[in-house]
């Protein structure tokens, strides 16, 4: 049952205008378009991330170009085989590749060409492989021919990695930083000690032994000096004699 489109639907693929949207699958979309002589198609469109896994968009080109039942070939010869596979009007092969063949109600459409890109159990037979989980579910969005190319979606490993280096980064550059801050502290606080001069040796003469000054005679005492042992003539004493001049 049609719905109707929703934001990031593509408005027209080729020359098919988009109306609505038939089915919506993990692999992509099939939407209701009209050709330009107004043939109503069913057009299938790989999702974003399933455009962006190579692998997954050679399933579905290898699917869409072996639906002619000149393509069919053995097990182990062919890659994918469609019974009854709808006539193919226009296909694109880009990297967002599309598919469109005529609408039927009712019947299969488009869809057809969008069951082998979920890759099942690898093994033929009753016993089965594993079942595989495409990294690129979650990038659900249509592909869109012609828009920038979006980013392969990260897986949780990868985002892991991502995660774990940009805390490494920042720890080392918090590391350089403290280093450097207690460098520049330790400049500021604590001067570089300064070289001592060098030591000069001057050789001295040895010491000369000092020669005692010899000592002057004590002056005798003058006549004119009176003294208790040289009596000296009075005043009064008149005996007729001069002192010599």
């Amino acid at each position: 049952m049609a719905s109707p489109l929703q934001h990031g639907d593509p408005p027209h693929l080729g020359p098919f205008t988009v109306q609505a949207r038939l089915h919506v699958l993990q692999s992509g979309f099939v939407y209701l378009a009209q050709a330009r002589d107004g043939r109503a198609v069913s057009l299938a469109v790989l999702t974003r991330g399933a455009a962006l896994d190579a692998a997954a968009r050679d399933r579905f080109v290898t699917a869409v170009r072996e639906s002619a039942p000149a393509a069919r070939r053995g097990w182990f010869g062919r890659a994918t085989v469609l019974d009854s596979p709808p006539q193919v009007l226009a296909m694109d092969a880009g990297p967002a590749p599309w598919v469109a063949v005529p609408y039927q109600p009712g019947r299969p459409g488009a869809e057809r060409f969008l069951e082998p890109v979920m890759v099942g159990g690898m093994l033929i037979g009753q016993a089965h492989g594993p079942d595989f989980v495409p990294y690129w579910l979650r990038d659900s969005d249509p592909a869109l021919p012609g828009a920038p190319g979006a980013p392969r979606p990260l897986t949780e490993t990868a985002r892991r990695v991502l995660l774990a280096l940009a805390v490494l980064v920042a720890l080392l550059l918090l590391g350089v930083v403290i280093a450097l801050v207690l460098l520049i502290g330790r400049q500021d606080s604590d001067p570089p000690p300064q070289p001592l001069p060098p030591t000069l040796q001057v050789p001295t003469p040895p010491p000369t032994p000092a020669t005692p000054e010899p000592s002057e005679p004590s002056p005798s005492p003058s006549p004119s000096t009176s003294g208790p042992g040289t009596p000296g003539p009075s005043q009064g004493d008149d005996s007729g004699e001069e002192d010599p001049i």
